[in-house]
């Protein structure tokens, strides 16, 4: 399966990921997501993030997650980074998430959150979808404050 959201926002591509750092991932955890930032190495190539998720912040469903970097491109027009899943929750099996920012103008760029995850089962990743796509679009209001 695959999200692609873009949103809008001010900065240069190079400033917008510089800022992609602990402060803005915490900030990113949708209401009703409760999580614990385990470890936070940064978006450069074998940096690792691991998180333990509570969802709803019930402690029963504590799941873990740890991705790793992958690459990441320094680019003036175009700057990315992508985090793959190493240790992924029980409803997922694969998660590439490439984080890349865009120049639209000398002062304006848009962040493209393009994620593709796969469930151990065929319907889970369709039932995920709604989930994942609106976990994903409460990122631009928080995109949209965090680059103003």
């Amino acid at each position: 399966m695959n999200i692609y959201i873009s949103t809008k926002v001010n900065g240069t591509p190079e400033v917008i990921l510089s800022k992609f750092d602990r402060a803005l991932f915490e900030a990113l955890v949708p209401p009703g997501m409760k999580i614990h930032l385990l470890r936070f190495d940064g978006s450069v190539k074998g940096d690792e993030v691991h998180i333990e998720m509570l969802p709803l912040g019930i402690l029963m469903l504590k799941q873990e997650w740890h991705s790793l970097i992958t690459e990441n491109v320094n680019g003036q027009n175009e700057s990315w980074f992508v985090d793959e899943g190493t240790k992924l929750p029980w409803f997922l099996s694969k998660w590439k998430h490439r984080h890349l920012v865009r120049k639209i103008s000398p002062d304006t760029s848009e962040i493209i959150d393009d994620i593709t995850y796969k469930s151990p089962f065929f319907l889970l990743s369709w039932l995920l979808y709604p989930v994942m796509f609106l976990q994903f679009y409460y990122r631009k209001p928080v995109y949209r404050k965090y680059f103003r």
